[in-house]
């Protein structure tokens, strides 16, 4: 017999019924401005308005299409029945396959040290996710890509800036990145080439980084998707300059292999003996999420070993589009744009009237040309200093009137 009685409803606490339900505090802390902004746009096509995408950099919509070989992979993936779920860390072909690509761009890690992840963005998670606790601290670039203040947020953690220098081609500020390592300190994040800002860091200024990592024993989270989208050539992997060093790498098939929805990433930990507790949680993490996108799995292996002949085209168009960005954001009238030398990004900056912060120009600029840009104090910039993040994956012809419109909204939002 049930010694306290039988369940009723008037045993339940007396609480309000229509009280909103409590969502937990961290949430707070998690913005990604790059997809925030997309709800203003939907206001604005409500309203009857085109809108022009310029925040996301996903190629497809552009007109830039995934290679043939890549979907004949995927597809024989599915008609050989490898639909089910894979091994947490990934199939061995396209491990394999990863950590032969390594091993010839100068940074040997073993097939055992290559997980397979849910683009990079999945990868960063993980390796942060095994990383910081909450309250702990890393350092990122500013202005840097969201996410990683996103699943800061999310976990706890506390994202610490270090400064790039719009003057220097958006160089890392290495003093100002030395002084901000703390005992708290659990990760460097080195995105190169960059994105928002396309800038590539010379090897002085690589060695450099690794330096600082090396002296103060904290690990470089090296995003290092955009590697092939060089204007100059592919660039060669941070780990490349020190194989031994305590250096994560992250890639995917989104950018340079036109793939961004597949979801078809991996996360190289390197050989070094420091980071095998690190290795062993990231999967254990792994594990908690089964596994990534199985089909698309097999897709790695044919975008490594296969042709790339594509991409040279690939970043020749995008040369063009850089080019005509460059020139003709700095002929408008109060703005300004550092060249990119990599990836599909550009930077602008206007220069705002006092009191006028960069959202309310975005904003300002969606409403009254339907043009969609992402804001800099989205990226963790001051939102006085007036930049702004421009995709350039348009056609020309598209982006040249794109222009002349941003420079007529800008003369009249700035008389």
């Amino acid at each position: 017999m049930d010694p306290v009685g039988p369940w009723t409803p008037d045993k339940i606490p007396n609480m309000p019924t229509q009280a909103q339900v409590r969502v937990a505090a961290r949430i707070h802390g998690f913005t990604y401005a790059i997809r925030n902004v997309v709800a203003e746009a939907r206001k604005v096509e409500a309203q009857g308005r085109t809108v022009r995408y310029l925040n996301i950099g996903d190629p497809i919509p552009f007109g830039f299409t995934t290679p043939p070989h890549l979907i004949e992979a995927v597809e024989r993936a599915m008609r050989d029945g490898h639909n089910g779920y894979t091994p947490s860390v990934g199939v061995t072909p396209a491990r394999e396959a990863v950590a032969a690509e390594y091993e010839r761009r100068g940074m040997p890690v073993g097939v055992d040290r290559i997980i397979l992840t849910a683009g990079t963005s999945e990868g960063i998670e993980l390796a942060l996710g095994a990383l910081a606790d909450a309250g702990d601290e890393v350092l990122v670039p500013t202005p840097t890509y969201p996410l990683y203040t996103a699943v800061l947020g999310k976990l706890g953690a506390q994202s610490v800036f270090y400064k790039t220098d719009p003057d220097n081609h958006w160089q890392p500020d290495l003093q100002d990145l030395a002084s901000k390592i703390t005992s708290r300190t659990r990760a460097i994040v080195v995105i190169d080439p960059n994105n928002p800002t396309g800038a590539v860091y010379p090897e002085s200024t690589r060695r450099a980084l690794i330096d600082l990592s090396e002296k103060s024993g904290v690990p470089i989270l090296a995003d290092e998707v955009y590697g092939d989208l060089g204007f100059d050539g592919p660039l060669p992997l941070l780990g490349s300059l020190a194989p031994d060093a305590p250096i994560l790498s992250f890639s995917s098939l989104s950018k340079a292999y036109v793939a961004p929805g597949w979801r078809a990433g991996w996360l190289a930990v390197g050989r070094s003996e420091r980071l095998n507790d690190v290795l062993a949680a990231i999967k254990k993490l792994a594990d908690g999420r089964l596994c990534s996108t199985g089909p698309m799995q097999y897709a790695i292996h044919a975008a490594l070993t296969g042709d790339r002949s594509y991409q040279k085209t690939f970043v020749r168009e995008l040369v063009t589009r850089a080019n005509l960005t460059v020139d003709r954001l700095n002929t408008i009238p109060g703005m300004t744009c550092v060249a990119p030398q990599a990836a599909f990004y550009a930077m602008p900056r206007v220069q705002l009237p006092p009191g006028v912060t960069d959202q309310d120009y975005v904003l300002a600029l969606l409403r009254a040309t339907g043009i969609l840009c992402v804001y800099g104090s989205g990226f963790g910039l001051p939102p006085d200093q007036g930049f702004f993040r421009v995709v350039f994956l348009a056609r020309p012809d598209v982006l040249s009137t794109i222009y002349d419109d941003i420079a007529s909204f800008t003369a009249d939002f700035l008389a």
